[in-house]
């Protein structure tokens, strides 16, 4: 902010620019007395560009100090709205935040609510964790382009979904990516280049997303359950006739059948060993009722005795 005025030693301060004088106007239905003024170079035509105002040194009355020290707090507010590692201008009467190749890690937090474009593309980021942009309920553009974004949670776009226009993924980390991150956008999504496992989620976001039509063929298998998909444009593998969730439901279907027939193989062993165990048991009792001494009749008892 120091760049949005420059103070004089003598502890009064310089004439502020027009663009503060509306502001001022705006806010208290008032001007600036009428000595001051902005030089040819200082005078700005937009609130957006306030931190950027070049202004003379005039001195003006001291009865003037507080109206003037109001609209210094009033353009560094409007100076502290843009994080510091980004660029905020408009395009088209719409704020635009500008912040490429800042070598950013992370998506910043203090990113102006009432942004319309944002460019984060050419950084490294590498997640884009749940409600990442919920504040942002004008945003239509995002690039999020050439950055090493490997995860995405399931609600990183919650709160931009209905009013986002262009979404760019493209030329990232990703391999996979929640269906129900992207099944809620409206907006024109870039996926291409990037290292993509072809699955079943990614055949559904294909078929139920809108894809930009020109970058679409560059969505290729990375990696794939079947070598011979690896390589491949995803559409054209799909175009063949390929298809990922009924692969994905039939290894279902032969993981339950396994599963299955591993309890009843359990069930049955349990039973021979059971009966084979009693069977045992048996023969060992009958042997032990053999090996007794047989008990004599007592008619022959008595005939002995006789």
């Amino acid at each position: 902010m120091g760049n949005c005025w420059r103070p004089d030693f003598s502890w009064y301060f310089g004439s502020l620019c027009e663009a503060v004088r509306e502001a001022l106007q705006e806010c208290r239905g008032d001007a600036l007395p009428a000595g001051s003024s902005c030089s040819d170079q200082g005078i700005v035509s937009s609130h957006a560009e306030l931190p950027r105002c070049k202004m003379t040194l005039t001195i003006i009355p001291a009865a003037s100090v507080a109206q003037a020290f109001f609209c210094l707090l009033l353009c560094v507010s409007w100076g502290s709205s843009c994080p510091p590692s980004c660029q905020c201008t408009e395009r088209a009467g719409a704020k635009a935040v500008l912040c490429s190749s800042r070598h950013l890690e992370e998506i910043p937090k203090d990113i102006p609510k009432d942004a319309v474009f944002l460019k984060l593309d050419a950084n490294s980021i590498t997640r884009i964790p749940s409600n990442a942009f919920r504040h942002l309920s004008h945003l239509e553009e995002l690039d999020l382009s050439r950055n090493a974004i490997e995860k995405i949670d399931r609600a990183a776009f919650k709160g931009v979904a209905a009013g986002l226009r262009t979404l760019d993924l493209s030329s990232n980390r990703i391999r996979s990516i929640p269906k129900e991150a992207l099944l809620m956008l409206n907006a024109k999504l870039r996926l291409a280049n990037n290292p993509w496992h072809c699955e079943c989620a990614l055949q559904e976001v294909l078929w139920e997303a809108r894809l930009d039509p020109d970058s679409v063929q560059d969505i290729t298998c990375h990696t794939a359950p079947r070598e011979e998909y690896v390589g491949k444009p995803l559409l054209q593998v799909l175009d063949a006739g390929v298809n990922f969730c009924s692969v994905r439901q039939r290894t279902t279907d032969v993981a339950m059948f396994i599963t299955m027939f591993g309890w009843f193989a359990m069930v049955i062993a349990y039973v021979v060993c059971y009966v084979r165990h009693n069977r045992e048991d048996t023969r060992k009792h009958v042997e032990y009722l053999k090996s007794l001494p047989s008990t004599q009749d007592p008619a022959e008892t008595i005939s002995t005795v006789l």
